[in-house]
């Protein structure tokens, strides 16, 4: 059923089905900006379902079996599947289906400049980073960012220019569906794992997402990762790369430094000549590199080096990106979304470059499916940690056909000698926090689902 659009102004009224995600909210904004009825529906409300609310479209917790009835087109998430109510009384009713990945490519194509952001880590800093370097420039683009930016007032804004920059995302090879005249590929790593099966099926998707690229388009990539590298031989356009360890990348960061927040500045060579000094407003070495990222498209764009260097300095990192909480009796609260290995290793550097006692990190494992398949990795990356909490696996799309629990994974830290609770309930792991932490301590929740909820219960008695 599904097909593509090829003319948006036909449909007047357009439903989205898991519309509190983050893409498809910003769908949502977007078209009813654009002068669509809008209406949409998920399981429950969230940060980005209220602000649909306030903006005036109609939002239902549950099936709504009405507006998908009398809608001209839905618009769904690929956490839906086939049985869902709505989309079996669509097929019924002869309702086109569209899926996220496709609707966002047709936006894609409504652009001349549309600039994909891709990578298993750090897509939402790296883009949140171009995009304030963009506004800066005063370019006016539209934006499409996996976090609430505090820039644009959230996770979305529509411009007049000709400049798209999005957040693209490879689940279920959804970023194969875009039109981008430039990419920004981050690192190529194991994830999603419950779809792409094999690391070699992961790599071959980037590599038909390369291949997308016109040839008057550019590849912006990581030297640092041979993965990455390989890519030029499929790509048509400009074929750019940064690094930090790669000495024969074009955009090199050298010279990096920590002041005692743990903010990183660093001097910017291109072509082994100095381009430009950077101080950053966020923690770690993986946050050079995602600058790096950003500096080198930038440049290709003509963003002037003051332009690069303000946005940069401006930006103070995304939603949920290692991102401040509060304090509670003299201890300090942050949170981060950190749900794969790498990802948890590079927040736990950035950490270990702060001032601080000890160390706290309560996780929550996201999916059984990663959890069951980077099961050492995920333990290994968590050994840094001075004390570690590991609360129940965020189920998300799936269902436990995997036999696997967090026991296992605090079984396995333990295996690795360091010490680990498992502890379910969220009360009790602020209260234990609470009682346990002292001053100068660093906690930090970690994960992609429901465990930001904690954060807020450590410190409410401090307000």
């Amino acid at each position: 059923m599904d097909f593509k659009i090829t003319d948006l102004s036909k449909y007047k009224h357009i439903h989205l089905i898991g519309i509190g995600g983050v893409s498809m909210s910003a769908i949502a904004k977007t078209l009813h900006q654009w002068g669509f009825k809008v209406t949409g529906s998920d399981a429950s409300p969230n940060e980005f379902t209220d602000k649909l609310i306030e903006s005036g479209i109609k939002v239902t917790f549950g099936h709504d079996l009405t507006n998908s009835r009398n809608a001209d087109l839905i618009v769904y998430s690929a956490a839906i599947n086939s049985s869902d109510p709505e989309i079996v009384i669509a097929k019924q009713s002869g309702i086109p289906l569209v899926t996220r990945g496709e609707f966002v490519g047709y936006l894609t194509r409504r652009y001349k400049d549309s600039i994909c952001v891709s990578g298993t880590h750090g897509k939402t800093t790296t883009t949140s980073m171009i995009s304030i370097c963009f506004l800066e420039a005063k370019t006016d683009p539209t934006i499409q960012v996996g976090a609430i930016l505090k820039q644009i007032d959230g996770n979305y804004t529509v411009g007049n220019s000709d400049y798209f920059i999005l957040e693209a995302c490879e689940y279920k090879d959804n970023f194969l569906k875009f039109s981008p005249k430039a990419e920004v590929i981050l690192n190529i790593d194991n994830d999603h794992l419950d779809y792409f099966k094999t690391f070699e099926n992961i790599k071959n998707s980037f590599i038909k997402y390369a291949e997308l690229i016109p040839e008057d388009g550019v590849l912006v990539t990581n030297a640092d990762d041979p993965n990455c590298l390989d890519l030029e031989e499929h790509t048509k356009g400009l074929f750019v790369t940064y690094g930090i360890k790669n000495p024969n990348a074009d955009y090199v960061a050298k010279n990096i430094k920590f002041n005692y927040l743990g903010f990183p500045e660093f001097d910017v060579f291109c072509n082994n000549q100095f381009y430009l000094h950077i101080k950053l407003s966020v923690y770690g070495t993986h946050n050079v590199s995602n600058a790096l990222a950003c500096i080198a498209l930038c440049s290709y764009y003509g963003i002037s080096k003051n332009d690069i260097i303000n946005g940069l300095s401006k930006f103070t990192g995304a939603h949920r990106r290692l991102e401040y909480v509060g304090a509670y009796h003299g201890f300090s609260v942050y949170d981060d979304y950190g749900h794969h290995p790498t990802e948890i290793e590079a927040t736990a550097s950035a950490i270990r470059h702060r001032n601080y006692n000890e160390s706290w990190v309560i996780f929550q494992p996201h999916t059984y499916s990663r959890t069951k398949n980077l099961l050492t990795e995920f333990a290994q990356s968590l050994l840094t940690f001075d004390h570690i909490i590991v609360t129940d696996i965020y189920a998300a799309r799936e269902q436990n056909t995997f036999n696997i629990t967090s026991v296992d994974l605090v079984k396995k830290i333990k295996e690795l000698g360091k010490d680990a609770t498992y502890m379910k309930d969220f009360d009790q792991i602020a209260e234990y926090i609470r009682t346990h932490a002292t001053q100068n301590d660093f906690v930090l929740t970690l994960g992609a689902g429901t465990v930001i909820e904690i954060g807020p219960k450590i410190i409410e008695r401090d307000k």
